[in-house]
């Protein structure tokens, strides 16, 4: 039987089962891995003895009546992850040496709960595109269409999904970096409500891996079904043992209903500050068809929605301001002299990033405050709906751009371009205000490629989006193989443009 495809749910089914050993999964999986990925470069840090002698451990504890959530499984991890003996760079060339001593957190979490670490997915430099490639270890190709991205910064852990390396992945999120490569590739992610799952050794190469709170990022699961993403979030989520989980102990709220029926659905396809091109507005009525099909509510407006607006501009603040709060001094003065000199009536997207890159303390604080009406506005919207579906983008994969200044790319949005770093408002809806959000497959696009949309749901109702996605893979299907493609050669950076990227905290001073 081909297992490679198959779930995490049927294959920890199949080893209760006795029908097949975590070797024989691991062998497959990793014989695929050494087949396949020479063209599609998902697993850039493989860690293949150890998960044949981890493979060998869990068949052994199985025999002993040991069962355990993914014992047996074989997963990916997210290169940022901290895995201990093996090199943690984000992509930077400066860190290309750098190994962890300890697991992060979430790690630890998997090899408690018996998976075996295949190894580690590829990202782009500092985890800041939606692309993924580095210098130390290239270019991540789409499993669709070799010439477009994976998406990123989890563009490799969609990747591996999607060609069958490993059943699970684990990846993070501030700028849609779980749900964009899965809108991309054609597979499951969900982000977790803010502070929900501990983040603990997901830091930049040589960062003291500490409990930290973050303000907008999250780490969340990646799998090739809805039931997957909540197998996996229920090993990862709870607080970190050092702080709250002293404590606190999680008890998530059930989903709040059961049957697809009962849902009310709020459907959104248009954004005020960005088109949505014609392939994702099909896989969001696609998306709401099926649900009105199936007898839920589904309502296209409602005066108690946030402006949307004031969201994103909102996001482009607090996401940059965090960005850059460590530029070097003279470089921070420089985006202030830019900054300054902006139209007072400069509404932009690009004129709120370059001025959150330089707010204040007080600047800060008051557009946290606007966040907190916007959080209060998302509870009064949550009391007459139960989910939000919304693209992730405004375009299915899109090709390779490696233009160093990310200033200069545009998407390409039916044919009219767009400023590149625009395409973050979709993603922010969520992110901003730390709602759940579940990345799900919505169909194929005119020219094959994957289309997936988004269902926000109440913030710690995480079980609410992801039911919804179950209810909705029933009706739609999910994911389904990539289409067979002519093999080519591995791309390296250079393939398409430079070999390197200016991180965010620098693009505007070549602007």
């Amino acid at each position: 039987m081909q297992w490679n495809l198959q779930s995490a749910e049927e294959l920890a089914a199949a080893l209760r089962a006795g029908d097949v050993t975590s070797v024989e999964l691991t062998d497959g999986a990793i014989a695929r891995i050494e087949r396949d990925d020479k063209v599609i470069n998902a697993v850039c840090v493989p860690d293949f003895d150890r998960a044949r002698a981890a493979a060998r451990g869990a068949d052994e504890a199985r025999a002993r009546g040991e069962d355990r959530p993914l014992l047996g499984i074989p997963v990916t991890v997210k290169e940022s992850y901290d895995v201990a003996g093996l090199p943690t760079t984000w992509g930077m060339p400066a860190h290309r040496d750098f190994v962890p001593a300890e697991d992060a957190v979430q790690v630890a979490r998997l090899r408690a709960a018996g998976a075996v670490v295949l190894g580690k997915t590829n990202v782009p430099l500092g985890l800041q595109d939606l692309q993924s490639f580095n210098e130390i270890h290239g270019t991540t190709t789409n499993p669709w269409d070799r010439t477009r991205t994976p998406g990123g910064s989890s563009g490799g852990s969609a990747a591996a999904l999607a060609a069958g390396f490993g059943a699970l992945s684990i990846g993070s999120d501030i700028g849609g970096s779980l749900r964009t490569p899965a809108h991309f590739c054609g597979v499951y992610a969900h982000k977790p409500s803010l502070g929900l799952v501990a983040n603990r050794g997901m830091v930049p190469p040589a960062t003291p891996a500490l409990p930290v709170d973050l303000d907008l990022a999250v780490v969340g699961p990646m799998a090739r079904t809805a039931r997957d993403l909540t197998l996996l979030l229920d090993v990862m989520a709870g607080p970190d043992p050092l702080t709250l989980g002293v404590a606190h102990d999680l008890r998530l709220p059930p989903a709040r209903h059961r049957r697809l029926s009962d849902f009310r659905v709020l459907v959104l396809d248009e954004h005020p500050l960005l088109p949505t091109g014609s392939a994702v507005r099909d896989g969001v009525h696609r998306v709401a068809d099926a649900l009105a099909d199936g007898g839920a509510r589904v309502e296209r407006h409602t005066a108690l929605l946030p402006d949307l607006a004031e969201a994103a501009t909102l996001y482009a603040q607090l996401l940059f301001s965090g960005t850059a709060a460590r530029l070097p001094a003279d470089t921070y003065e420089q985006m202030r002299t830019r900054a300054a000199g902006l139209g007072a009536d400069d509404g932009s997207l690009g004129a709120a990033r370059l001025r959150g890159m330089v707010f204040s303390h007080r600047d800060w604080i008051a557009a946290n405050d606007r966040r907190e009406l916007h959080r209060h506005g998302w509870r009064r919207l949550f009391a007459e709906f139960d989910a939000v579906v919304c693209p992730i983008t405004p375009t299915p994969a899109f090709p390779h751009d490696h233009d160093p200044d990310l200033l200069a790319r545009r998407i390409d949005i039916d044919g009219v371009a767009y400023p590149y770093l625009d395409q973050l408002v979709w993603a922010g809806l969520a992110t901003m205000p730390g709602l759940p959000a579940t990345a799900v497959p919505a169909g194929l696009s005119p020219a094959g490629l994957p289309v997936g949309v988004q269902l926000i749901g109440p913030m710690f109702e995480d079980r609410t989006p992801l039911r919804l996605a179950e209810l909705l893979e029933r009706r739609i299907g999910g994911f389904r193989p990539p289409r067979q493609v002519a093999p080519c050669r591995r791309l390296a950076p250079q393939a398409c443009g430079s070999s390197s990227v200016q991180p965010l905290s620098t693009i505007f001073e070549s602007s």
